[in-house]
């Protein structure tokens, strides 16, 4: 603990630094140093200039393995919103170019999805607040995901040109191996599993200049809130948005009761620092003490200026909800009668979140019949729709037309 207690302390003072004047920080002797730029525009370069653009393809292919340093940085919030923010801050503002940066973190509990993803076809969105778990959309893609403090994230943050997502996999099933003897397996998919069994999801983000890759490991996460976070409201959902993948899971404290996440956390940590930058090479404790360690980083605006507007933008309904692409909803309804019940269809069409069209297929028709309602043109969520087929529950078949032209 002293070795990230100290080194703590120095990465507060960089990033503080970013408020102010530009700071020079001296790390292992080595005559590299970091300078913190205010303009958060621009990178922070590990060779000691703030710069807008990183260095040239040719120029990071010719750089010696030797020449790029490694940090494990720790986040210490566990709000979802913010380690998000975080993630991006670093995607956005880093140079990576000497500096390869792990970013370890967890949340309490949430659901995230894809960038791509429709939150309806993942997960019951109103439950999800009921619950008390948040619900957040991440900037890569994929699938949904729950996360609780039972769960470990990484984000192993590289120049796109060095983007290796096997390598960032396999630094995890070694610290597996090496700590608790667990062998895990690389699937297909990019998923670490056991005997078949998930343990670790994957997605990441590929830009210019900077790319990272994002996996969780499943520690001791509750199973049952996983579960019935991840069941959506039973209806017929019709979109293009990108679906996820349903896989058995397993806690690795199902394999071996003494893992624990602050012992998973170093242990992927301390493999990561001793793993050569640019190959699947073990360089032992020579190459972890010629590294920059562990460092507990607070993803605030004081150390990085900036992160505020972002986590602003993440936890928005214009981005949760709104960033959902366009679908339509269609859910089978019985309406009353003295002697036969009527059985329709309701069809609602959302887009930007909300709901543009709301309509009724007719028995043995094609047709959709508009319905009017107030709620037209509002947020859709499970709550709303199921107070439209409880109002349309009430109407008889009789008056069903009237119903259909009229006010709900």
């Amino acid at each position: 603990m002293s070795l990230l207690r100290r080194n703590s302390s120095q990465l507060r003072l960089l990033l503080q630094g970013l408020g102010a004047s530009s700071t020079k920080i001296m790390r292992h002797k080595s005559s590299d140093n970091i300078t913190a730029s205010h303009n958060v525009g621009n990178s922070i370069n590990a060779t000691g200039t703030a710069t807008k653009t990183m260095t040239t393809d040719k120029k990071l292919e010719s750089t010696a393995d030797g020449d790029i340093k490694k940090s494990v940085f720790i986040s210490q919030s566990h709000d979802i919103f913010t380690n998000l923010a975080l993630e991006d801050w670093l995607y956005k503002n880093f140079d990576f170019a000497h500096h390869h940066v792990l970013l370890l973190w967890a949340n309490e509990p949430c659901v995230v999805i894809g960038r791509h993803q429709n939150p309806f076809t993942e997960a019951n969105v109103s439950a999800l607040m009921e619950r008390g778990i948040t619900l957040a959309r991440r900037n890569s893609g994929g699938g949904a995901v729950y996360h609780d403090r039972g769960n470990l994230n990484c984000t192993f943050f590289t120049p796109r040109e060095r983007y290796d997502r096997k390598y960032n996999l396999n630094i995890v099933t070694r610290a597996l191996f090496r700590e608790w003897a667990i062998k895990a397996e690389i699937n297909d998919r990019d998923d670490i599993v056991i005997a078949n069994k998930k343990i670790s999801g994957t997605a990441a983000k590929l830009g210019r200049p900077n790319a990272y890759h994002h996996c969780t490991i499943l520690a001791s996460a509750n199973k049952l809130h996983l579960g019935e976070s991840l069941v959506k409201e039973p209806a017929n959902y019709i979109s293009r948005a990108t679906a996820s993948v349903p896989s058995p899971i397993r806690n690795l404290v199902d394999v071996n009761r003494n893992v624990n996440v602050p012992q998973l956390l170093s242990a992927v940590g301390y493999e990561y620092l001793r793993t050569v930058a640019t190959a699947l090479e073990d360089g032992g404790s020579a190459q972890t003490m010629n590294q920059r360690g562990f460092q507990l980083v607070n993803p605030t605006e004081k150390w990085f200026p900036g992160i505020e507007e972002l986590r602003a933008n993440y936890c928005s309904w214009n981005w949760v909800i709104g960033k959902t692409p366009k679908f339509t909803v269609e859910k089978e309804l019985e309406l009353k009668s003295n002697e036969h019940g009527m059985k329709l269809k309701l069809n609602v069409e959302v887009e930007g979140g909300l709901m543009t069209q709301i309509g009724i297929q007719l028995p043995q028709s094609d047709q959709l019949v508009p319905v009017v309602t107030p709620l037209q043109g509002q947020a859709y969520n499970e709550h709303n729709l199921n107070g439209i087929i409880g109002a349309l529950k009430l109407v008889s078949t009789s008056n069903v037309q009237q119903a259909m032209n009229g006010s709900i």
